[in-house]
């Protein structure tokens, strides 16, 4: 264990954020350098923290299964190098996880039953950042090489966790990617501010040197079919995430100036990354509306402080949820609590139980407001409250709702994939599908997830893909049939 009396004697403390009235003019990470260098000075203390608990539900409340206890234990005691082998056993990309996840280690940590839980995501980026500085981050290329192919199409954090998996297995592994670049979200989907794309492309540049190719602009289903995959490799693993944006079926809905986020942000992402971008949509001079309270809103929130925006307002159906953990939600669930992001303390107004009637026309077939109303959850439904009704002022809507998952046209069709009851793509305890040779990991088999559970799906699936290969599997397997079972 780390100091036997450090969550007795050390408060929790996390990094201080660069002030907002400097961040907010520019892309950069919010924390001054990187996060593992904003935490240094702390973080030793912070590791000390970890006490010894006899069981650690850190380790299950992380779908990793992240061996936190013995690099928190390392961290304090200086061990940086071990710290990092023990990070990166059961994760490919903690430099990711350690900004983007929403920690539920975290939540089930024991000392978090009756005071505040050890800083586990700020221990987590420090190991990596200080790796990725000092040059301890090397290609591990496959001591020999297996005469099997393998095609990944996605390029989001499940793809190159199984596409990276499979390389170190010894396979010939091709990652297709329709966009320009790789990354899936994680290159167009989150912005500077949260994570810096030299971040990703530091791990590519990685995994290039490690054998894994890269093939971007191919958009599978149009330019090469699925039968093609099928005949040119021999599994395919589709991590095409879940890319179904729920929509906003009201009066007004047809109305220029309304935008799913993810139309909106990309954009935002290459402009901020010094591409141009035609007829970008923009926030600037705007009276912008954001439809949706979880992290694609506070995204589009913190863009569009960036672009200038003379006022946001974020709109949440649900009602404002407790600072406290619920009672209905004990320890060690993952609580839904009342949560500032980075982007909320910049600005912005959060208003929750509402719901929008309408968008209004300013006559020339753009919106110009909401006519919205505030609701109770009440019998299993929202129940408009009677004369709540108000007007806000809009010329730019986004609706960041969540999705509904993957995208069915095209591959999916063409393969004839089977779909489970809330239509993503059905898949076994190996992750395989119904076409044999064919798996599906991430988003697109779980539905619309966390980081963290796209990563541990990639090395689960690459397990299931390197046994069917070759037999047996040597690699991990974070995801077991029961604990699949225990989440269907």
């Amino acid at each position: 264990m780390a100091d036997p009396k450090g969550f007795m004697t050390t408060p929790r403390e996390v990094a201080t954020r660069r002030p907002v009235e400097e961040r907010v003019h520019d892309w950069r990470e919010v924390y001054p350098g990187t996060p593992g260098r904003a935490l240094l000075p702390i973080i030793s203390k912070q590791a000390g923290r970890c006490m010894d608990c006899g069981i650690p539900f850190c380790n299950n409340g992380c779908p990793l299964g992240n061996l936190i206890p013995e690099w928190n234990d390392l961290v304090w005691r200086g061990e940086w190098q071990p710290a990092l082998e023990r990070l990166h056993a059961t994760n490919n990309f903690p430099e990711f996880t350690g900004r983007l996840c929403p920690a539920p280690c975290e939540t089930a940590c024991v000392v978090g039953i009756n005071r505040d839980p050890v800083t586990i995501k700020n221990v987590e980026v420090s190991i990596i950042d200080k790796a990725w500085d000092d040059s301890r981050v090397t290609p591990q290329q496959p001591a020999w090489h297996t005469t099997k192919t393998v095609a990944v199409v996605g390029s989001g954090p499940a793809g190159l966790a199984v596409a990276q998996q499979l390389t170190r297995a010894g396979h010939t592994v091709v990652v297709y990617e329709r966009a320009d670049a790789i990354g899936g979200l994680l290159r167009y989907g989150i912005p500077e501010f949260k994570m810096e794309k030299a971040v990703l492309n530091r791990r590519l540049k990685q995994m290039v040197l490690e054998g894994t190719q890269f093939k971007t602009g191919v958009n599978i289903g149009e330019h090469l079919t699925g039968e093609d995959l099928r005949e040119q490799y021999e599994a395919v693993v589709l991590a095409i995430g879940s890319t179904l944006p729920r929509d906003l079926p009201v009066p007004g809905r047809e109305l220029g100036g309304i935008h799913q986020a993810m139309e909106f942000l990309p954009q935002a992402n290459r402009v901020a990354l010094g591409e141009e971008v035609v007829d970008q949509i923009t926030a600037a001079g705007k009276d912008v509306v954001i439809i949706g309270g979880g992290d694609t809103g506070a995204d589009c929130l913190g863009t569009s402080i960036r672009q200038g925006a003379r006022s946001i307002t974020q709109l949440e159906i649900m009602p404002m949820p407790p600072e406290e953990r619920p009672g209905g939600q004990p320890w060690p669930t993952y609580p839904m609590t009342f949560k500032v992001t980075s982007a909320h303390e910049e600005g912005g107004d959060r208003v929750y139980a509402v719901s929008t009637n309408r968008f209004v026309d300013d006559g020339e077939g753009r919106v110009k407001g909401l006519d919205i109303v505030e609701v109770r959850f009440e019998a299993g439904r929202f129940t408009p409250v009677e004369g709540s009704e108000r007007h806000i002022p809009a010329q730019l809507v986004l609706l960041a709702m969540g999705f509904s998952g993957p995208q069915r046209a095209g591959l999916v069709e063409e393969l004839g994939c089977e779909l489970d009851a809330r239509g993503n793509i059905a898949r076994d305890d190996n992750f395989a599908t119904s076409v044999p040779g064919v798996f599906a990991c991430g988003d697109a088999g779980r539905g619309q997830s966390l980081i963290v559970w796209a990563i541990a799906e990639g090395r689960s699936c690459a397990q299931g893909v390197d046994a069917f290969l070759s037999g047996e599997s040597k690699l991990p397997r974070p995801i077991g049939p029961e604990v699949r079972q225990l989440l269907a």
